[in-house]
């Protein structure tokens, strides 16, 4: 379609995949975490940064299915390097042992690939009493990109090299326009006023914001450390198994989604590419800078919402 092929400022468009975004791009020395590798998006994205030289560290909930596609990845590029270590971002324990078997490790950490989310699913809370889908898309990505940072600051310091952080979000956040964030744990657990897509939003806005309040510290830091958010368009991926109205329209439609191939390329563009050096603080889709929701852009949110997550991390 026309509109999918129309390029913007990066040369880059909708229709362009991740190994299209990442040509010529050298990676070797390079490690990379990127959660929620074994399906999906994260499944590409992991390929084609194995495919570039980068070390990928598979953070997967099920170790089985991430060795599969470590196998996959291996027999096509041989010469990939590629690790599966388990994590569960549903749960704060499962994050902090992640992240200290991580730490033993001791290598380097360069890029931050916080990609793995729940989508629309039937209310549940967390090992940790928090709604399911605000646990596991933002507040296991908030306490993992706060315990493995000091490790990219060092990385950064050491290769005098920018580090990467890039939160996987989406325009879901729209739908939680009528009710925002509530900043309260007994109102985000409000199973009686719970909308399933509006949840969704919430943890989807929550990425955003995220990476944008976690940009300006690190640059009140000085630290060679960018965080940025991005949208990789409707794919139809099993994602969308909880609900099944969107799902059918995808099907029906799915000339209007993009392949895999094609959802991973933003997240391997800011990721990767040269031109987003020293970029910070940004939301991108389909390659390009774009302009999110409104509330995605509140400053005074996002500084609440780092409280907010906060005080449910240490609660």
């Amino acid at each position: 379609m026309p509109f999918f092929s129309r390029k913007g400022p990066s040369g880059f468009s909708a229709s362009s995949t991740a190994e299209e975004v990442t040509e010529g791009i050298d990676g070797t020395g390079l490690t990379a975490i990127v959660t929620g590798g074994s399906n999906g998006i994260g499944t590409e994205t992991a390929r084609v940064l194995a495919l570039r030289g980068v070390h990928v560290i598979m953070a997967v909930r099920n170790p089985a299915a991430g060795t599969n596609v470590k196998e996959a990845i291996v027999k096509e590029i041989p010469t990939a390097k590629v690790d599966v270590m388990e994590l569960d971002l549903s749960s704060m324990a499962s994050v902090r042992k992640f992240a200290s078997e991580f730490k033993s490790m001791e290598i380097p950490l360069n890029i931050l690939i916080n990609n793995a989310g729940i989508m629309a699913t039937p209310f549940k809370l967390s090992p940790d009493g928090i709604e399911m889908q605000f646990a596991t898309n933002h507040i296991g990505h908030f306490i993992l990109t706060d315990l493995v940072l000091e490790t990219m600051k060092n990385t950064a310091s050491n290769s005098k090299m920018e580090g990467r952080i890039v939160n996987v979000s989406s325009d879901g956040h729209g739908f939680a326009n009528r009710s925002g964030i509530p900043l309260d744990k007994d109102k985000l657990n409000d199973e009686s006023g719970y909308n399933s897509l509006v949840g969704y939003g919430r943890s989807k806005l929550a990425n955003i914001l995220h990476a944008n309040e976690l940009a300006r510290r690190l640059k009140e830091e000085e630290a060679n450390i960018t965080a940025n958010s991005l949208h990789p368009g409707s794919i139809n991926t099993n994602l969308l198994r909880h609900h099944s109205i969107v799902y059918g329209i995808l099907n029906v439609f799915g000339k209007l989604s993009k392949t895999v191939p094609q959802g991973a390329a933003t997240t391997c563009y800011v990721a990767l590419h040269p031109q987003v050096q020293g970029v910070t603080g940004t939301y991108f889709r389909d390659c390009n800078i774009a302009k999110p929701q409104a509330q995605a852009t509140d400053t005074e949110l996002g500084r609440k919402l780092w409280e907010f997550s906060l005080s449910l991390v240490s609660a």
